[in-house]
């Protein structure tokens, strides 16, 4: 690396961004691989990128050069179910439904939940989330959080946090706090409900629309208000309404989790709202542009609901509709998208969201890729390409900003690097397929967001990791050890952590 000092006060600082594989845009807007190529970085802003001697050329106008060798430079990933908690998938992934109906709040401490963690815990759990965003090669995030351990929803308060720290570690984000009317139980009999407050649903969404408002007196430019109502279900339709009128009125987007539960969600509609997930949508107002539909799983062409399509695709196409796909949640939760390729062929907008732990992208377009080609039973489909186009272009234009997901002149410079160079890695044929079969999210070994170098040689400057993990573990205990307090199936001696959480082997 090089550097030729600052340039005058006046005028934006240059970097020049060299790898030896560039996946930048063609003129059409589809991906290109350029070789040995420079990106030339002005402000927050990319100027331009060429190969070869074009490339050097670009390099020299440069008050920094930054030369990330055997590397894939290539469009920031947009993660749009990007966790940050802690515990999700690690301890309610591997059980039975009847083992697993323990996990959720009893119906009892519905009645008076609480907070598990302090303020200043809530806080250091955030951070770790982001960070673990950022050191898997994710530069735009619209984060999720799980209110298993809060006193109801996420707040305001929790919201501007997460802006705040963010905005500190220089990620991107598109933000709004969690809310809901009601939350999921296990009464005492087994049985699954919904136990409703509307008072604290209304509560939640003040505190959601304040937070929009907040986030116009930030005036950051990487903190971007959006609603986010929980799992649909759990909203009243009131609650839902007011939030396709306060997305019209402010043009803001809605990401909302529907189509990913059978009973647990479509029963529960069709029973208690005589509609399907869709139909809710629809008749509250929220079926537009501006929605960003998580997991869109169970639809009509899925096996398990008719297994045949009666209209789902073309009316989210119809709408503008953008659905999440998260392969490895849905892989590891075993609830599978019905073949991506039915959603893209009836036009309907692909994003991608890791919505697990750990946040990787890269394992979970993998995985994607081999989950359709088993469903299609060739290998010619289920195309590499589709899946990291969703997760670069397709979030892009789920968050109506056509400035992201690419590597183009006029584009944010949003950057991230995956090191090739590793030994495990085998030989280079073409650089994503290599990335995508033999590397991992920890691969990403630099990151720009907005032009400012937020990650280099796979490090945070000025981060203290080991505190980090250590305070995450120390929380993490704490969190599973709520769990037994709210186990409605619990013996009359109670529960216990061990009793809720085995080990793969018994100790000896």
């Amino acid at each position: 690396m090089t550097d030729r000092g600052d340039l005058s006060s006046s005028d934006l600082r240059v970097t020049a961004v060299r790898a030896a594989h560039v996946l930048a845009c063609s003129e059409s807007g589809g991906f290109v691989e350029l070789r040995d190529a420079t990106v030339l970085v002005r402000g927050d802003r990319i100027v331009d990128v060429a190969s070869a001697a074009a490339g050097e050329a670009l390099a020299a106008q440069a008050d920094e050069v930054i030369d990330l060798g055997e590397s894939l430079l290539m469009p920031g990933l947009i993660d749009l179910e990007g966790l940050t908690d802690i515990d999700h998938l690690l301890l309610d992934s591997w059980w039975s439904p009847e083992h697993e109906a323990r996990l959720e709040w009893s119906e009892a401490y519905a009645q008076a939940p609480h907070e598990v963690l302090t303020v200043a815990e809530r806080s250091t759990l955030r951070r770790y989330g982001l960070v673990q965003l950022l050191l898997h090669g994710i530069t735009s995030a619209m984060p999720i959080s799980t209110e298993v351990h809060g006193a109801w929803a996420e707040t305001h308060e929790d919201a501007l946090d997460t802006a705040l720290t963010a905005s500190e570690l220089g990620l991107r984000v598109f933000l709004g706090p969690s809310y809901r009317s009601a939350v999921h139980v296990t009464r005492a009999d087994g049985s699954a409900g919904l136990h409703w407050d509307e008072a604290k649903g209304e509560e939640a969404f003040a505190g959601a629309v304040r937070f929009l408002d907040t986030v116009e007196a930030l005036d950051d430019p990487l903190v971007t208000g959006v609603l986010v109502p929980c799992r649909v279900e759990t909203v009243s339709d009131a609650v839902l309404a007011r939030t396709a009128e306060v997305s019209a009125e402010r043009n803001v987007l809605v990401r909302v989790h529907a189509t990913q539960g059978l009973d647990s969600e479509q029963g529960i509609l069709a029973r208690d709202r005589g509609t399907t997930p869709l139909g809710l949508l629809e008749r509250v107002g929220l079926l537009n542009e501006r929605l960003i539909l998580a997991h869109g799983v169970y639809l009509d062409v899925h096996p398990e609901v008719h297994g045949e399509d009666r209209g789902d695709l073309a009316a989210l196409a119809r709408a503008g509709v953008t659905v999440v796909h998260c392969p490895l949640t849905n892989a590891r939760y075993a609830f599978w998208l019905e073949r991506l390729s039915q959603y893209l062929d009836a036009g309907v907008g692909i994003a991608l969201g890791t919505d697990s732990f750990p946040p990787d992208l890269i394992r979970a377009i993998d995985t994607g890729v081999q989950l359709s080609k088993a469903q299609h039973g060739d290998l010619g489909r289920g195309l590499l390409a589709e899946y990291v186009e969703a997760a670069t272009l397709g979030g892009a234009r789920a968050l109506g900003r056509p400035d992201l997901g690419r590597i183009a002149p006029g584009a944010a410079a949003d950057l991230v690097a995956f090191s090739l160079a590793d030994f495990r890695m085998g030989a280079v044929d073409d650089p994503i397929r290599t990335l995508v079969l033999a590397g991992t999210g920890r691969d990403a070994s630099f990151s720009m967001i907005a032009g400012r170098v937020v990650m280099r040689g796979g490090e945070i400057p000025g981060l203290n990791v080991a505190w980090l993990r250590a305070e995450g573990q120390r929380i993490f205990e704490k969190l599973r050890g709520a769990y037994p307090e709210r186990d409605a199936l619990a013996g009359p001696a109670g529960s216990s952590v061990d009793e809720l959480f085995p080990p793969v082997f018994p100790s000896g």
